[in-house]
């Protein structure tokens, strides 16, 4: 590596001397020591990674000589040092590395070539469903049937790890992967061996979960991308990225009494989706951070996505320091941390001057109040005193009563499940679910819903009995401090035991509900509700027989289980009544600020930390006990419905061939603003009726054993039939539908998208979706766009995109873009019914195209421009060679040749 600017230098630490990069080195080019933490993050990796090509020094300047008040343009190439991954992202990842490994095989290259460069760790953690709950056996048969379920993608991931060097996989019943990286895997600062040199750095990391930004909290650069974003960077290929604008959102103060780190996070995903920061770094400061738990840190920073960030990223400083030691890691690993920090002017000092952000905005934590957010967006967040008011709003709206009540009663649905006799209407709580990464890392929260389950079984409060209870709890530590507390049987006695260790409800890995409250909710359609302790409550994505799905914090999970019903004020109306008939109150069950903090400092201790994590890489008898297939080249089975070798390389050539004008396209989508990935990419639970699972019922599966759509990514004859497929998609190009369909032309017949996709492949014409604002939005689910590329999709317009799915569609091969302002497809008056050209891409390298729409049946066609959304050279690559895998494969061709 070059050293253009003299920054090698040694660090002692311990009696080990390390090769560090000084980025003061560099302070006459610019005032470097007053850059952001995140930028100065960058500035290292520039600086280590500087070889002419992919970091050269003219990337290294205009860093340090970054103007915070310019907009971003400067192309830079990000080189993480270690790859994150989760098994429903995680399995088509090795998928293609496989596939690439026969595809340059078939090319005549070396297939040992296609091998990570960069450590990668898999997480097993998305594959656990709720199947069993409230009852003590939950744990154990929840896990009996996952292993049941998957033993065919875990073998391969066993595969995996002994075919590719720097792969490591944490077995199924450990954590949530974010938990995992937050409390075991991440160094903070990483270390390698170069020409026999020690070197330190700052730990980076991309990962194949949004929700990868939760390490932002424990001062790491990383963010969530893309899986084939993801592979690339394992093969060595830097992430291209434009210099951001760096945010600085100031906090001051302290919670107040009664208000948890969730209010926090939904007040800070309000606050800065108001504000804007879709694509930009968000950095936390100010005096506020002196008594921020650094769990609560990483629940601000899990929730990037929500808000649109990049990242949510919080300094190294003594809480971090502490938070290490907590953990255990090792005293030499955390005794590097500082002594790197502070050497290079990372370290957060209460008395340093403001780093200077592109812009800035402050919050009093003590303003933050106690708030719910939903029904089908994390920004949107309700205050708990106006939380009845909202949901019968949004009700009304629902109903389709524009009064000022409903226009008749609501039903009342009379439900007989065993002994018990009970009604249910609207509002009915009907999942209430401890869950997910951003809060069950949190001792104070997951505490404080033992304290509170303690108190309302201790007043004679029961769970209503059409709610389905879960405890999902993030990693096993959690466990050993919620029963070193004697809080599990509180949390227990209402129904929330332990149904696994992995993401569940917030994923759409809920289970199915009770029969007889399924039967009640579709005899009387009533809008059944969620309550989740997560960070997703998209449409459709909780449940499919729910449709309004709240974000609360756990201890809010308990009290809304208890009172089983959204149409409750909480601050004035009883959760219920204890065994004398006097009523109990929300205040009356909550835990005080005192009692949480005495709870986390007598019960949560380093050595449960190491406990938990001494074998996490081991797994139990079952993991232990799988078939592993052995050698290089992954042996395919054609009659398997979970792993399928991968079909982009199908037919390369060693050269691509010339990108072309799209010419005869049909609209195989017309949709609205914030259509998310939930409603592009299959997830959740496979319908009998669908594509999907008519194609499982042709392979001799059983409906029983369908599985999700997350465990069955490593198939893509399963996902792309099930791509579009989402339940509350409205395509209107299908008026009067809601689901997967649309409308095949010139046939004009109503059909599956997948069907008629199928039915345009056939005879050979191309598609478009178009699309509104904030087009792709949510989990940064490659399949999204993989799918759309299967299905035969060149295009898509939208008004905008999410960060993450328009750099998937590039590196899928399918054109982002994106109407000029104050143009729409109602504005321009398209239908879904034309016939469109695209012209005018000259080989990707076009900044805008021209579009022509030609009406169904003749007339005037409409013509507009609309930008070309390939930001970067690398991404013209990417698309020039019809995708990213394409590309990378090819370069290593050559590079194997040469």
């Amino acid at each position: 590596m070059n050293d253009s600017f003299g920054a090698r230098s040694a660090l002692d630490v311990d009696g080990k001397t390390y090769e560090i990069y000084r980025i003061d080195a560099l302070q006459d080019r610019g005032d470097v020591a007053r850059l952001p933490f995140a930028m100065k993050v960058l500035l290292e990796n520039l600086l280590r990674n500087e070889d002419g090509r992919s970091a050269r020094a003219a990337d290294v300047e205009a860093l340090a000589s970054w103007d915070a008040r310019e907009n971003p343009a400067k192309e830079i190439g990000f080189m993480p040092s270690r790859v994150l991954l989760q098994d429903f992202t995680g399995v088509p990842v090795v998928v293609d590395l496989a596939a690439m490994r026969d595809a340059m095989k078939a090319l005549g290259g070396d297939p040992d070539l296609i091998n990570p460069l960069q450590p990668v760790d898999l997480v097993i953690d998305h594959s656990v469903q709720v199947d069993e709950f409230g009852a003590p056996t939950a744990l154990e048969n929840n896990a009996r049937l996952e292993y049941e379920r998957n033993t065919e993608r875990y073998a391969f991931l066993r595969w995996a790890q002994g075919a590719f060097d720097n792969f490591r996989a944490v077995p199924p019943d450990t954590g949530i992967v974010h938990q995992v990286n937050l409390e075991f895997l991440a160094p903070v600062v990483g270390t390698d061996e170069k020409g026999g040199v020690l070197r330190a750095f700052p730990d980076t990391v991309v990962g194949t979960d949004s929700h990868t930004t939760m390490i932002n909290g424990l001062g790491v650069l990383g963010w969530g991308v893309g899986g084939i974003e993801a592979e690339a960077a394992m093969l060595g290929q830097p992430y291209s990225m434009l210099i951001p604008d760096v945010v600085g959102f100031r906090l001051s103060g302290a919670l107040a009494e009664g208000a948890t780190a969730t209010d926090l996070v939904l007040a800070v995903v309000q606050t800065l989706r108001e504000k804007g920061v879709v694509g930009k770094f968000v950095e936390f400061y100010g005096p506020g951070l002196d008594g921020l738990p650094l769990a609560d840190r990483a629940t601000i920073a899990n929730m990037a996505p929500e808000y649109g960030a990049t990242c949510g990223i919080f300094p190294i400083d003594g809480e971090t320091i502490r938070y290490l030691e907590l953990t255990n890691r090792p005293a030499e690993q955390v005794a590097l941390v500082e002594a790197y920090a502070r050497a290079q002017g990372m370290f957060r000092e209460a008395d340093a001057p403001e780093a200077i952000y592109s812009d800035s905005l402050e919050l009093d934590l003590g303003a933050v109040v106690p708030s719910i957010s939903g029904p089908r967006r994390p920004q949107d967040r309700i205050a708990l005193s106006g939380a009845r008011d909202a949901f019968e709003r949004e009700l009304e709206g629902m109903l389709g009563d524009s009064g000022g009540g409903t226009a008749v009663a609501p039903p009342r649905v009379a439900v007989r499940d065993g002994t018990k006799t009970y009604e249910m209407t609207h509002g009915a709580v009907v999942i209430a679910a401890i869950t997910s990464c951003t809060n069950t890392s949190n001792p104070s929260v997951m505490l404080g819903a033992g304290l509170a389950a303690k108190k309302a079984v201790e007043r004679g409060l029961s769970v209503k009995p059409w709610v389905k209870t879960s405890l999902a709890p993030g990693s096993m530590v959690v466990t050993e401090y919620l029963e070193s507390a004697g809080l599990t049987p509180h949390l227990e006695a209402l129904g929330f035991h332990n149904v696994g260790y992995g993401c569940t409800t917030c994923i759409g890995n809920s289970g199915p509900l009770p029969d007889p409250v399924s039967k009640a909710v579709a005899e009387g359609d009533l809008v059944a509700c969620a309550v989740l302790s997560g960070n997703r409550n998209f449409e459709g994505r909780v449940h499919a027989e729910v449709r309004m799905n709240f974000l609360a914090s756990p201890p809010l999970v308990v009290a809304y289980a208890i009172a089983g019903r959204m149409d409750i004020d909480m601050a004035k109306e009883p959760l219920g009544e204890d065994a004398e008939g006097r009523p109990v109150y929300l205040r009356d069950i909550w835990p005080t600020r005192a009692e949480i903090q005495d709870a986390v400092m007598r019960h949560v201790k380093a050595d449960m930390f190491r406990r938990s994590y001494g074998g996490a890489f081991r797994g139990d008898l079952r993991w232990q006990g799988i078939p592993t297939p052995e050698g290089g080249l992954f042996a395919w089975d054609d009659m398997s419905t979970y792993i399928r070798r991968a079909p982009y390389f199908d037919g390369m050539k060693p050269e691509p061939d010339p990108v072309e004008d799209v010419k005869g396209a049909r609209c195989l989508a017309l949709l609205g603003d914030s259509v998310t990935t939930d409603h592009i990419s299959p997830a959740g639970a496979i319908k009998r009726d669908g594509p999907a699972g008519e194609f499982l019922v042709r392979s001799d599966v059983l409906p029983a054993d369908f599985n999700s759509y997350g465990s069955r990514r490593g198939n893509h004859e399963v996902m792309t039939r099930g791509t579009f497929s989402n339940v509350r998609l409205r395509n209107r190009a299908a008026p009067g539908t809601e689901g997967g369909f649309t409308t095949h032309f010139p046939t004009g017949e109503v059909m599956p998208i997948y069907d008629a996709a199928m039915r345009y492949r056939e005879a050979g014409v191309p598609l478009i979706i178009l699309g509104g604002k904030e087009y792709g939005t949510g989990s940064s689910r490659d399949w999204a766009a993989k799918g759309s590329s299967l299905l035969g999709v060149r295009a898509v317009i939208a008004e905008s995109f999410e960060r993450i799915h328009r750099s998937n569609l590039v590196g899928m091969g399918v054109l982002p873009l994106q109407f000029r302002p104050g143009d729409t497809a109602e504005g321009l008056g398209l239908t879904g019914w034309e016939t469109f050209d695209v012209e005018g891409l000259a080989g990707g390298e076009a900044k805008e195209a021209r579009v022509t729409a030609a009406p169904e049946g003749g007339g005037a066609p409409v013509v507009f421009s609309a930008i070309v959304r390939i930001d970067t050279p690398n991404e013209a690559a990417y698309y020039r060679h019809g995708g990213i895998l394409q590309y990378v494969l090819r370069q290593l061709l050559k590079s194997g040749e040469g």
